[in-house]
């Protein structure tokens, strides 16, 4: 069964996020149910520095303002069509924003022509590949399912994987697309007078997934549902929720190259020699009392704002922070004079750095994720798996995959981390005290770790079960 994956991000190619480690997973999970993945992304500097042996698909001679190729050939272990159109995508640095750090102003067109060019492949624009299913991932592809639809292409399924980002455009926008008047209607792109990309593959998918079940439920009700829960309650009949995993080779502390001491659940102990770089890293006072650790975009869905209100309170417990991220000016600001207010107490850096994530996963003794709203969330999840114990906000798909170390919990045997709601600033507070209290019995939290990380938080189940819906989708 061949399966076409759209995206605008692809692991280890381009990241901006958790949809890049999504997609970039997949391929390989499903390959053990029968799945033949291929991906097509933007052909972003990085993608096609990496492509190789690329054997041209199909050429545009005018598509979204130039010309346009379509190659297909391997990246990094993974089957690529690449779409080679310099003129939208041969740009520096982040694959949705200029240097000025606003949209690219022709994010309408880019994003087209990623939805139309999966739409034209899945569909057979060349003979020697079509699609049994393409698969669109967030609004940049949306318009994949838009397309297949107008063009008598294959089944389509739309994945969501944050309901907040959704592709609106005015509704000028519309005439560039190429598409039939009906597709510009309530049933399809239209959103209040605009154009709505997400809105489209949401009402002309055949099938519709989020990355948790708790999440879900949770965008069809109009605190979530961002303005589209109306539409998603209609077509609730199509919609599940499949947990997201994570790649266990990517992300495995025994054999992590980015930590400074590789360990097991049986050898948690050398766990301390990653506590040690990261305190040196974040110019911490060393010890072995409580280390938290961030690693978010930090803005108001994080939580964050709240979270850096609560820094007073979390030093205040006798624990320390270290804490990656980039987001909210504000946010940051408050970070970096809670920093200043508390050295060697909380340590800061700005930004994103891969390895440097895993050496906080390693090294921390939780993962604090206070999100308002959180689709799947993969930081838990690697938390998990490196014993990382995971404090999360009781909202989808951390829901889903921690369970609180409440009475109920630790007498079952089952509890995983902590969970807190509502999200606001004394359930947080009082989060925080309760986790410190919990570290203060070192065989309790040892129980915890291990129990995290017997988890299995691999693409297994989940990959089964998009194996399962492709087949229902083609059966169709």
């Amino acid at each position: 069964m061949k399966i076409l994956s759209a995206a605008s991000e692809l692991f280890p190619l381009v990241k901006t996020g958790g949809l890049a480690d999504v997609t970039g997973a997949l391929p390989a999970a499903l390959a053990a149910h029968g799945v033949e993945m291929t991906s097509i992304v933007p052909g972003y500097p990085a993608v096609m520095a990496a492509l190789e042996k690329a054997a041209p698909l199909h050429s545009y001679a005018s598509f979204f303002g130039g010309p346009a190729q379509l190659l297909r050939g391997k990246a990094k272990g993974l089957d690529v069509i690449a779409i080679a159109a310099p003129h939208l995508f041969e740009r520096p640095g982040n694959p949705y924003l200029a240097p000025d750090g606003k949209d690219w102003p022709d994010n309408a067109q880019r994003f087209a022509a990623l939805g139309q060019a999966a739409a034209d492949v899945a569909s057979g624009i060349n003979a020697r590949y079509r699609a049994d299913v393409l698969h669109c991932h967030d609004w940049q592809a949306a318009l994949g399912a838009v397309y297949a639809r107008f063009l008598g292409g294959p089944k389509t399924l739309m994945t969501v994987h944050n309901i907040a980002f959704q592709g609106q455009f005015p509704a000028s926008v519309f005439a560039m697309l190429g598409l039939p008047p009906q597709a510009f209607e309530i049933d399809g792109l239209e959103y209040y007078g605009s154009v709505c990309y997400l809105k489209g593959g949401l009402a002309m998918a055949d099938a519709i997934t989020t990355v948790s079940p708790s999440y879900a439920q949770e965008i069809c009700t109009a605190e979530y549902g961002m303005g589209l829960d109306g539409l998603l309650r209609a077509r609730r009949s199509v919609l599940r929720g499949i947990v997201n995993g994570i790649d266990t080779d990517v992300w495995n502390p025994a054999e992590d190259p980015h930590i400074a001491a590789r360990y097991s659940a049986k050898t948690l102990a050398k766990r301390s020699a990653n506590k040690r770089a990261v305190e040196a890293r974040f110019k911490l006072d060393a010890g072995d009392g409580l280390l938290h650790g961030v690693i978010s975009r930090l803005t108001w869905q994080k939580g964050m704002d709240i979270f850096a209100a609560s820094l007073d309170q979390l030093v205040a417990t006798g624990a320390r922070l270290a804490l990656l991220g980039s987001g909210e000016p504000a946010i940051e600001a408050a970070i970096l004079e809670a920093a200043a207010k508390h050295p060697g107490h909380i340590g800061a850096v700005l930004g994103y750095d891969e390895a440097l994530s895993h050496l906080l996963q390693a090294g921390c003794d939780t993962i604090l994720v206070p999100s308002r709203f959180e689709p799947c969330g993969l930081t838990q999840l690697y938390g998990l798996r490196y014993g990382s114990v995971p404090v999360v906000a009781r909202t989808g798909g951390l829901n889903d995959t921690v369970i609180d170390a409440n009475d109920a919990g630790l007498q079952a045997g089952v509890a995983t981390g902590f969970q807190f709601s509502p999200v606001d600033l004394p359930t947080l507070e009082h989060s925080l005290t309760r986790t410190a209290e919990c570290f203060a019995d070192q065989h309790l939290w040892r129980r915890l770790q291990k129990r995290g990380m017997a988890q299995d938080v691999s693409w297994a189940r989940s990959a089964a079960s998009y194996a399962q819906l492709y087949r229902t989708l083609v059966k169709a």
